[in-house]
């Protein structure tokens, strides 16, 4: 699944070649869209809000994507060849010279005026973890409402505490900050859950960044499962956490598991 780093680039792309734009086309595969309703709309702005993707239009409307696993979106010079094949196409936008093309996204919807306050998932979302700045004082507020043994692994993939993060960076994270996956939401005071999502914020921030370098930074423990500690030299283990079983990764020795503060 996508996350808030990859969708804010998706966002920052899509800002620059569509906004202030009128659709002058528009086809899909969705059932129940009607695709003729955003055609000689402006789109004002495209933001991203964690995982999602969030097209805002002078009606009022917003087209709501959700990329999951499989989804992406596409900006085209119109007639270039695309990336990928048509049948996969599940939205198309036309801006002029510029096409907009949504691919296997599961979640494609357009939203009344104000529905994003009533939303089923929009409407809980926390924070965006890429936020200048970042409302910590809320996402310290959502998080002491869930469960005290809550495992810190579950909670910073938990998107109605704090939106955007993913398995890639919680696992990064927390091993910069020495936070073990398992440790429970009361072994961590307010001040080093702050520590944590700056962390985060910090590292998603510098991925998200157009100007960064291309290749990624190597990393410090996700997917580095029986390989030797960039730190220590301890083997980096791995286990699945939560009802979705996203693996964890976290090296034993930089990583202890904390009791209540």
């Amino acid at each position: 699944m996508p996350e808030g780093d990859t969708l804010f680039r998706t966002a920052a792309t899509m800002q620059r070649w569509l906004a202030r734009r009128e659709v002058t086309a528009a086809a899909t595969r969705v059932p129940g869209l009607t695709a003729s309703r955003m055609v000689g709309r402006c789109i004002e702005s495209v933001e991203s809000w964690g995982k999602h993707l969030l097209i805002r239009f002078d009606s009022g409307q917003t087209l709501h994507t959700h990329l999951r696993m499989s989804g992406s979106w596409h900006v085209y010079r119109t007639g270039e060849a695309w990336q990928r094949p048509e049948r996969q196409a599940r939205l198309v936008l036309t801006c002029g010279d510029r096409v907009a093309v949504c691919y296997n996204a599961p979640v494609v919807e357009l939203l009344a005026p104000r529905a994003e306050e009533v939303h089923p998932s929009l409407s809980r979302l926390g924070p965006d973890i890429l936020e200048d700045p970042v409302d910590f004082e809320e996402v310290r507020r959502r998080a002491a409402a869930l469960p005290p043994d809550l495992a810190l692994g579950e909670l910073l993939l938990n998107q109605t505490v704090v939106a955007g993060i993913g398995n890639i960076w919680r696992c990064e994270s927390m091993f910069l900050e020495s936070r073990n996956p398992w440790t429970t939401r009361s072994g961590v005071s307010a001040g080093e859950l702050d520590k944590l999502m700056t962390t985060a914020s910090r590292l998603m921030r510098a991925s998200a960044d157009p100007k960064s370098p291309a290749r990624p930074a190597p990393r410090w423990v996700y997917r580095r499962a029986g390989r030797p500690c960039r730190r220590c030299g301890t083997k980096i283990e791995s286990r699945p956490q939560g009802e979705q079983a996203r693996t964890a990764y976290w090296c034993p020795t930089c990583q202890p598991i904390a009791t209540s503060p």
